[in-house]
């Protein structure tokens, strides 16, 4: 999933910590919106994308 949804194979990320703090990153994300029950990873991606405040409440931030 990784790979299809944050083209995680075309990335020139391949030294030192960020190969690995990219893909926490990415099961950040990809676990957050599981939790709040998204079922379409890239659709729940790109609505946050749209509205800043959207991450935000995913995390209980806001």
């Amino acid at each position: 999933m990784r790979d299809t949804t944050f083209a995680e194979d075309a990335s020139h990320l391949r030294t030192g910590n960020a190969p690995g703090s990219m893909a926490t990153w990415s099961n950040l994300a990809i676990g957050s919106l599981r939790l709040r029950g998204v079922t379409n990873i890239a659709a729940g991606l790109r609505r946050n994308a749209r509205n800043t405040r959207h991450p935000l409440a995913l995390l209980g931030l806001a």
